[in-house]
């Protein structure tokens, strides 16, 4: 096969695309397997363009009409990427990780514990559980986190002793970089940072892996002293939507703590972790306007929390399975600013040390993060 380019073109316009229209694929089986359900991105598949690592949607009903297919790979993983037939890209699949051939001494299966994302962060759900999962009328409208549960294709609490065994191998074998540990939220005051924390304290005695802790904002600040103490390197707490209407309407549970309180939590944090290692999750294209989610990321970073901008997915079995993702040209619209803002405040995707942010392979918006966008900016 030969090759049509390796970092093609408009690279931030063609991942814009690609994660809006999704991915079809010759064979599905190529690289990584992808996940559905379950937290974090799902129905997705990791694939390499340039020197970019991207999650693309390939089981959503946009992907099954996408313009884009990848062609059965070659030998090296290798692929050509047509839109409407017409070749625009070589680009990869990353090898699907040695350490999903491993099971524990009870017979877990590793990949059961914690999974790849992208091609060097290994993830996982420590509590595949929720308080907001078990009602509708509380759950997030575009959460799938009991999906791979139910399924049978994880477990409902990784112990730390799991955590730290598969992370030591992960290392060893596939040289993961960094560690994401999210939580479903447990009806406790801490919002799973305790759990969080004895999983962190787990994997660092057993291997040296940044790790990025996700969960809602604990009642108590003190909790961000205790999980930096454990091992924890960077933490996330997700907005998701900022406008407080649509938080109340489709997050209704999670709408229980208010956008001030995770506004203090960061002026909290970020003392604690240091600029740019606190970070916060958005999803463009639930109803947030362009301007209210430039405005909340201005604050954000004014307070040295990184925001990361994805672009909305629908996940098949959620209340928006059927929503649409937002158009590549309002990503556009939303990312180019906020890489400016980003690169002129000193916060950049690189000196993350661990997390989401870090990964990128959700969004765009690391490539985005230049200083010619930066003259002007504001």
């Amino acid at each position: 096969m030969t090759p049509v380019c390796s970092t093609p073109p408009g690279l931030e316009q063609l991942i814009n695309e690609l994660q809006s229209s999704g991915l079809r694929l010759v064979d599905p089986k190529a690289g990584i397997a992808s996940r559905r359900g379950g937290a974090g991105p799902s129905d997705h598949k990791a694939v390499t363009i340039g020197d970019r690592t991207v999650m693309i949607p390939v089981h959503t009903a946009q992907a099954f009409e996408s313009p884009f297919m990848a062609e059965r790979p070659d030998a090296s993983g290798q692929s050509v990427l047509l839109r409407d037939g017409v070749p625009v890209a070589t680009i990869a699949f990353p090898a699907g990780p040695r350490f999903y051939q491993l099971q524990t001494a009870e017979g877990v299966p590793y990949s059961k514990i914690a999974v790849m994302h992208g091609s060097d962060v290994l993830a996982t759900t420590v509590l595949q559980t929720c308080i907001r999962y078990q009602s509708r009328t509380k759950t997030c409208q575009f959460c799938a986190i009991g999906q791979s549960l139910a399924a049978g294709r994880t477990i409902a609490h990784k112990q730390p002793a799991q955590l730290a065994e598969v992370a030591e191998a992960a290392v060893r074998l596939d040289g993961v970089r960094h560690m994401v540990m999210t939580t479903g939220t447990p009806a406790t005051s801490d919002r799973g940072a305790a759990v969080l924390a004895e999983s962190a304290f787990a994997v660092k005695a057993a291997v040296n892996l940044p790790i990025q802790a996700q969960c809602e904002p604990p009642d108590d600040d003190d909790w961000f002293a205790r999980m930096k103490a454990s091992g924890v390197d960077s933490l996330g707490m997700h907005l998701e939507i900022v406008t407080p209407e649509l938080r109340q309407r489709l997050m209704p549970g999670k709408a229980g703590v208010p956008v001030e309180r995770y506004m203090q939590a960061f002026a909290a944090a970020v003392p604690v972790f240091g600029r740019g290692q606190v970070s916060t999750y958005i999803l463009a294209g639930l109803g947030d306007s362009k301007e209210a989610i430039l405005g909340m990321a201005e604050l954000l970073i004014s307070l040295g929390v990184y925001p990361f901008v994805v672009p909305f997915v629908p996940i098949s079995g959620t209340p928006l399975e059927s929503h649409p993702t937002p158009d590549p040209s309002f990503m556009h619209a939303i990312l180019e600013p906020l890489g400016a803002m980003l690169w002129s405040a000193g916060l950049r995707s690189l000196d993350v040390k661990a997390g989401c942010a870090k990964c990128g392979a959700c969004s765009a918006l690391a490539s985005y993060e230049k200083p010619d966008r930066a003259v002007g900016a504001f």
